[in-house]
């Protein structure tokens, strides 16, 4: 009997258990797999995108450089080789914005499109020129761009030549009865100097010669361009003014070669401009160049525009569209100038893979001509591609970090920390690259880009001068103030991005000048410190007049650009040998 109790208490502790199991047990699994997705998501990393070593449990800034921190990546989940997905927050951050290619500039099937802009008419175009030799004693023409008008007193010379050319006349006028041959032969001899006979008949009658003479316009027109000021002295036939007939203008536009045989002369073209985007000029295919532009692969397509109203004027940019067979049209896709990444001699873009989400691939691209602030893309895109418009360094930022082909990792290979934990990729290619726009910074970061420049100034002249110890001297100053630009003031990381990359740049261009001791070595890593601190003031600026100059003949006549605060030119790649060879370029404020 008591064993018979022992085993019903047993069983009923067993059934107790099993009863338990089935509650909690279940229950404990649930809470459980729960407390692991707590977990999950709250291990969330956060990292630098210019520095990978850094890791912290919640966003925050870069304690190296202050840049903010984006979510780090988890895991590949599939994705392609060369594909890179963001998380939804750190597209916000970076406020990443898309365009998808065509749309806006996308024609119907049967038309192609071109991109130009408005010239002068070079067959309305006129040189008024000096009839005989002297000196401008006043210049009528005021300015470029003033209205003239056929008769017009353009400017009173004073000529030598011409004043005994008239005493020779009065002398010949008194002889005439006697040598009429003479007479004759004097009197057209300023005919040829286009005095009138109203003029000769004047000086006859008035027996008294003039030492300063008019020059009366031709032509109605514009003034396109003063020639000469006064004071100047010309010779006979020497142009003094350009006069340009604006009621035509030429609308001249770029084709690709996959275009040419679209193209015929008499084609109606359509023209707009960004200045009248309501406003269609019609036009036809006056001229097509035969021969190919070799370094742009275009040809040149002509089209003759009406402008009596003056709409259109020289340096406008337009779009041409014609009716082509819509077997052979092929739209022209055009791209803005901020999707692009330049790096060497590769133009790059993002593409968004995947349309409902934020995955991203490396594009690489050939462009066609700049329209205002777009690009043309001949190769690389497709009508309905998904570009990266805003924020592009940051998705190539996330690519370097992720091992992705990138902008400065052209095989696709793990970034590596290198000096003062900066990210290193393993290629050898020159990463030069522009914004193509000025970007906002604050005064106090110019001041210390422009600390960095004065040193630049002091390298550049000793150059000039040949002196191969101060070079080694400014590139030392150079070096030591380019480690105090706080990055820490570059808030945006885009901008950030690319003060960093150039900074490393410029730095490997100094210091390997500071190590050399001979001025043709020196020179040498001149030339790329120039290119790169050119892109750092032209993107950031230094609140100062900078002129951009050229010399075609440098490194083998490959040219080579520097800078400069005066606009003379003083040529630090050939010192006194070539003192004065070059020109400015550009200006940059």
């Amino acid at each position: 009997m008591k064993n018979n109790k022992i085993v019903i208490y047993i069983g009923l502790l067993a059934i107790g258990i099993l009863f338990g199991w089935f509650i909690f047990g279940g229950t404990s699994n649930n809470a459980t797999e729960h407390n692991h997705e707590e977990v999950a998501e709250t291990n969330q990393m956060w990292t630098c995108s210019m520095h990978p070593q850094i890791m912290q449990p919640e966003p925050g800034d870069c304690p190296i450089c202050g840049m903010d921190l984006i979510p780090a990546d988890s895991g590949e989940e599939g994705l392609a080789l060369n594909e890179i997905k963001m998380t939804e927050n750190a597209m916000a951050l970076a406020n990443i914005q898309t365009t998808i290619v065509g749309d806006g500039t996308r024609t119907d099937a049967n038309q192609l499109s071109l991109s130009g802009k408005i010239m002068a008419n070079e067959e309305a175009n006129a040189v008024q020129a000096s009839y005989f030799e002297g000196r401008i004693e006043k210049l009528n023409v005021n300015f470029t761009g003033e209205e003239i008008r056929k008769g017009q007193l353009l400017a009173t010379i004073y000529a030598p030549n011409l004043v005994a050319a008239k005493q020779e006349l009065l002398t010949a006028s008194s002889m005439k009865a006697t040598q009429p041959a003479l007479y004759k032969a004097v009197r057209n001899k300023l005919i040829l100097w286009k005095l009138s006979d109203a003029q000769i008949s004047q000086i006859e009658s008035s027996g008294k010669v003039r030492e300063n003479f008019p020059i009366y316009a031709t032509v109605s027109g514009t003034v396109s361009q003063k020639m000469v000021e006064e004071g100047d002295y010309v010779k006979q036939g020497q142009p003094i003014v350009k006069v340009s007939d604006l009621g035509t203008v030429w609308a001249m536009f770029d084709s690709y070669e996959n275009q040419i045989s679209q193209l015929k002369e008499g084609q109606t073209i359509k023209v707009t401009s960004n200045a009248y985007p309501d406003i269609e000029f019609d036009a036809k295919v006056s001229f097509i160049n035969p021969v190919l532009d070799t370094k742009s692969r275009t040809v040149a397509v002509r089209a003759t525009l009406n402008n009596k109203d003056d709409l259109l004027k020289p340096g406008m940019f337009v779009t041409g569209k014609l009716e082509v067979p819509k077997e052979v049209a092929k739209t022209t896709l055009m791209i803005p100038a901020t999707a692009i990444l330049w790096t060497g001699n590769r133009s790059l873009v993002y593409v968004k893979t995947n349309p409902n989400e934020p995955i991203f691939e490396m594009r690489e691209v050939t462009l066609g001509n700049k329209n205002g602030d777009v690009y043309a893309i001949t190769e690389g895109l497709v009508d309905g591609d998904e570009v990266v418009t805003n924020g592009t360094f940051t998705v190539d930022a996330a690519a370097q970090l992720q091992g992705k082909k990138s902008m400065m990792n052209k095989e696709g290979a793990k970034a590596t920390l290198g000096h003062e934990g900066h990210v290193v990729v393993e290629s050898s290619e020159e990463n030069h690259f522009n914004l193509n726009e000025r970007v906002k910074v604050s005064d106090e970061f110019k001041n210390q880009l422009r600390a960095v420049f004065n040193d630049y100034i002091q390298l550049k002249d000793a150059l000039v001068k040949d002196d191969s110890k101060k070079v080694k001297t400014a590139s030392q100053a150079m070096v030591e103030n380019l480690s105090k630009v706080d990055m820490k003031l570059l808030k945006d990381d885009e901008t950030h991005h690319h003060w960093m990359t150039l900074e490393k740049e410029i730095t490997a261009s100094v210091t390997s000048i500071s190590n050399c001791s001979k001025i043709k070595e020196q020179r040498t890593y001149f030339k790329s410190l120039s290119s790169h601190l050119t892109n750092a003031i032209e993107v950031f600026g230094i609140n100062e007049k900078v002129y951009h100059q050229f010399c075609p003949m440098v490194d083998n006549n490959t040219g080579g650009y520097w800078l400069s605060k005066e606009e003379k030119v003083f040529n630090p790649y050939f010192g006194d040998a070539m003192l004065t060879c070059g020109e400015v370029k550009q200006v940059i404020e």
